[in-house]
C-alpha cells in the first residue's frame, strides 16, 4: 500500500510542480510539460512492478504511435482560443478532435496490422 501511496504521490507532486512553474514561465513550463515524464515514470512503475521487458518495450511503441494524434489537442486548442472562443469550448472540441485523431489513427495502425 505504501508503494502505490508514493508512485500517487511522485506523480501528483511533478504534475502539480510543472503547472506551477507554467504560472510563472510558460516556457520553462511548456519544456516540462513537453518531457514525456508521465511516460517514464509508467515505464519505471511498469518495470519495479512486473520486470517485464515486453511489457515495457509495448507500452513505449504504443505511447510513440499515439503522440503524434495527441499533437492535434495543441494545435486546435490556440486556434480557437485565438478566434475567440471560450476556454471551455475550446478545451472541449480540442479533445473531441484529439479523440478523432486517436481513432483514426489506431484504425489506420490496424489495417497496416500494427496492434497496440
Amino acid at each position: 500500500m505504501a508503494y502505490y501511496l508514493a508512485k500517487i504521490v511522485i506523480t501528483t507532486l511533478l504534475i502539480v510542480l510543472i503547472a506551477e512553474i507554467a504560472k510563472r514561465s510558460s516556457f520553462w513550463g511548456a519544456v516540462l510539460a513537453s518531457v514525456p515524464l508521465i511516460s517514464v515514470l509508467a515505464m519505471i512503475w511498469l518495470y519495479v512492478d512486473t520486470k517485464d521487458i515486453a511489457k515495457i518495450s509495448a507500452l513505449a511503441t504504443g505511447v510513440f504511435w499515439l503522440v503524434l494524434p495527441s499533437l492535434a489537442l495543441f494545435v486546435t486548442l490556440p486556434l480557437l482560443l485565438k478566434q475567440g472562443l471560450n476556454f471551455y469550448l475550446s478545451l472541449s472540441v480540442s479533445l473531441i478532435v484529439t479523440v478523432a485523431c486517436y481513432w483514426g489513427m489506431v484504425t489506420v495502425l490496424n489495417h497496416y496490422g500494427v496492434k497496440l
